[in-house]
């Protein structure tokens, strides 16, 4: 599946006044007719800054804004677009104040949003695409998360077909493609082809509809965000481990600003990580916020560097989920997951993790919050075949145990339950080191150093079992985590005596990469950057397969030139 930067595209909201030409041979969408009810604006600012453009009617709806939703990133990419197109005249304050009350009135629901996250989340990620005709429509130039973060209706998805055309003309050659054969009509005339611009207007407002059931149940549940208060911190960095803590929110100047204070500690090492910072709410759920720790970053995947927040609240406003990123392309950052602290036990992470079937007497140590500080073997429940000996120590925030594991005990992930806590899937039992994966397993560096910063990258390797079934790569393997590993480049073989090996950058014994300088390279074949594609190998230090040999894997790494143009700059969305 193809590997997609996730970055704002280049969708927008509103066309050109003139449209230049049709994708598909169809009507104009600048001639159609509205059909779909529209969603009113009522916000005094939005109508005084969109109104004169855009025509209100006797029901209130101003013309193209009332028949679209999206995100707060959309609506301030739609706002931007306006003033480059058409000099709307709007200064940041209210910029920002239109962008709140838009996403409020005309965002997503909670329930639309969560499967896009991450595309403000900043992460590269394989996407799934319905098939491949959608990929040509829309994801073979930007994410096919940029279409799925609006809700339009039919017209108005045919007006951004409209103005894809009239200003990108790659564009028009991609709609004017035939459709996949898969998804031609039955019965239509084999000479007669859908197109896929035709395709994409027949499949978007099916599953991206400015009317769905999920909007109109959040627009009677919308309310003020209530998140003051303590909350319970789980997170992961790629080659730095995972981290427990707790953030402690409070009020800010407005009823959706708040300000943020964070206390990490790695499970890695017991380093402790304070970080500082402030928070917007977008729609009721949708956090915005930024951080830092308190000295300045010494490194560039310093875990104390100033860092964007993007973050999912569930409805209930009990439990969050998102991104915390930095770097030049946002290429570092913490998985985090939130829960309110409350009264009741809590766990929220098991070390050392994995533990292997037959041992005996291993230290186990559950993380948590308010767990029992009186607490007996019998009180802890770490699934078959694995028995509490005794409770070496037990405070409201850990309990350590000493473990034995049955040699019988079948692999899996097993629940664990302490104090009336239970935290799924938790403590995996593995049998063997069956078989191991580089993750990521594609990915993307740039080059830079010069005149424009690198783009890094940081890789994993990761143990598994096989399972029940004794296969690899099926639905019931078991997630060991990080091996020991060596790490070296091997030479992808695209392109005869190119020795990508020897400049597309370094790669580090904890698995590091750093991409070379940008700019021409006179000691390289015709003078050529230092781009390339090359294999990154990790060969384990003490797992071997069936015949003796390590366990080894691999990743592919395309490293590539900065990126010399943004289409929405990065200092001017914060």
């Amino acid at each position: 599946m193809k590997q997609l930067p996730v970055k704002f595209g280049l969708l927008g909201l509103f066309s050109a006044s003139v449209v230049l030409a049709q994708a598909d041979g169809g009507p104009d969408g600048a001639t159609m007719k509205e059909t779909e009810e529209g969603i009113p604006v009522t916000d005094p600012l939005v109508q005084e800054k969109c109104g004169s453009c855009h025509a209100p009617d006797a029901k209130g709806n101003l013309s193209r804004i009332s028949w679209v939703r999206t995100t707060p990133e959309g609506w301030a990419q739609a706002i931007k677009r306006m003033v480059r197109l058409n000099g709307l005249d709007i200064t940041p304050q209210e910029s920002r104040a239109v962008i709140k009350s838009l996403s409020a009135s005309h965002g997503l629901a909670p329930e639309e949003a969560r499967p896009v996250m991450y595309l403000p989340e900043k992460r590269i990620i394989d996407e799934v695409l319905p098939n491949e005709t959608m990929r040509g429509a829309c994801a073979s130039c930007h994410a096919f998360a940029q279409p799925l973060s609006w809700r339009r209706s039919k017209l108005e998805w045919k007006t951004l077909q409209d103005l894809h055309v009239a200003l990108y003309s790659q564009a028009d050659a991609q709609y004017r493609r035939p459709a996949e054969d898969s998804e031609q009509p039955t019965g239509r005339d084999p000479k007669d082809k859908m197109t896929r611009g035709e395709y994409a207007l027949t499949y978007l407002p099916k599953v991206a509809g400015l009317h769905t059931p999920e909007w109109a149940a959040w627009s009677s549940r919308l309310r003020a965000p209530r998140l003051a208060g303590d909350w319970l911190v789980v997170a992961s960095v790629p080659g730095q481990g995972r981290f427990v803590g707790t953030m402690t929110v409070a009020p800010g100047a407005a009823a959706d600003e708040f300000k943020t204070n964070a206390s990490l500690t790695s499970l890695t090492n017991g380093a402790t990580i304070s970080r500082s910072g402030t928070g917007l709410v977008y729609s009721g759920y949708s956090w915005r916020g930024s951080s830092k720790g308190g000295a300045a970053p010494g490194k560039p995947d310093d875990l104390g560097s100033p860092a964007r927040e993007t973050m999912w609240f569930a409805p209930d406003q009990q439990s969050a989920e998102g991104r915390w990123f930095w770097g030049e392309y946002q290429e570092f950052g913490y998985d985090v997951k939130l829960v309110r602290a409350t009264a009741a036990p809590a766990i929220l992470a098991v070390t050392p993790g994995a533990v292997k079937a037959g041992t005996k007497g291993v230290d186990v140590t559950i993380w948590g919050h308010n767990l029992p500080a009186s607490l007996t073997a019998g009180d802890v429940d770490l699934g078959a075949g694995v028995t509490v000996s005794k409770v070496v120590s037990a405070t409201p925030g850990k309990a350590v145990l000493s473990v034995d594991v049955a040699a019988s005990a079948p692999a899996g992930q097993r629940d664990v339950g302490i104090g009336g806590a239970v935290l799924e899937k938790a403590f995996p039992v593995y049998r063997k080191v069956d078989y191991l994966k580089v993750t990521p397993e594609t990915s993307l560096a740039r080059l830079g150093g010069i005149k424009f910063a690198k783009g890094y990258q940081q890789f994993e390797a990761i143990g598994y079992d096989n399972g029940l079934d004794g296969k690899p790569n099926t639905s019931d393997d078991v997630t060991i985590g990080p091996i020991d590993a060596t790490w070296s480049m091997q030479e992808f073989m695209s392109v005869y005596y190119d020795d990508d090996m020897k400049y597309v950058g370094a790669l580090s014994p904890t698995a590091f990469f750093t991409p070379g300088l940008e700019g021409p390279n006179p000691e390289r074949r015709f003078s050529r950057n230092n781009y390339g594609e090359v294999w990154v190998v990790a060969t384990a230090k003490a797992e071997k397969d069936k015949f003796g040999k390590p366990l080894s894997a691999r990743s592919y790494l395309v490293v590539t030139v900065p990126m010399y143009q943004r289409f929405d700059q990065p200092e001017v969305s914060r």
